[in-house]
């Protein structure tokens, strides 16, 4: 009867293994890659249109954006102000490319960084350009499209009234 237990044991066992193993098909990272990069692409293309709801449609419900001298952004809605703050800005220009794109060995999360290019009139008509970097993380929602969570940039230019010594 012991002996009968242990077998049984044994054959749930590898029952259950085997079941665990089927349900985690390999994910296909470079793919994964590719889609980030293709949904950069078109979140660049709604930037350069200066396309807020376009643009905002990019972020997953709960995200968080940092951005620099300011409080944080927590959700679409306080996103959406700020960038309908920025993209009204008279001579508005927003250009950014990632340089590096990883993705989660589950993948279900990434993350990439790159640069940015952004100008625009301050309020006496002076042409401001700014350059810096930038780090954004991404999830796949429930319908398995990825939406950025978390993105941050800093600019690479001194602050004003900051020595200039300190952009390098």
């Amino acid at each position: 009867m012991k002996r009968r237990n242990w077998v049984v044991s044994i054959a749930v066992g590898a029952l259950w293994l085997t079941g665990c193993q089927q349900q985690q098909p390999a994910v296909d990272l470079e793919a994964e890659k590719k889609a980030v990069m293709e949904m950069e692409a078109s979140w660049v293309k709604a930037a350069a249109a200066k396309d807020v709801e376009a643009f905002v449609a990019f972020y997953a419900d709960n995200a968080v954006v940092l951005e620099p001298n300011k409080p944080a952004h927590h959700g679409k809605e306080a996103i959406r102000a700020g960038l309908k703050e920025i993209f009204g800005l008279p001579g508005f220009a927003l250009s950014f490319q990632s340089t590096r794109v990883e993705v989660a060995k589950s993948g279900d999360m990434a993350w990439s960084t790159g640069g940015y290019t952004m100008s625009f009139q301050d309020p006496k008509g002076n042409t401001m350009n700014d350059r810096g970097k930038f780090v954004t993380a991404f999830e796949k929602d429930a319908a398995g499209q990825w939406k950025v969570t978390a993105d941050m940039f800093s600019s690479d230019l001194p602050a004003p009234g900051a020595p200039a010594e300190a952009a390098k």
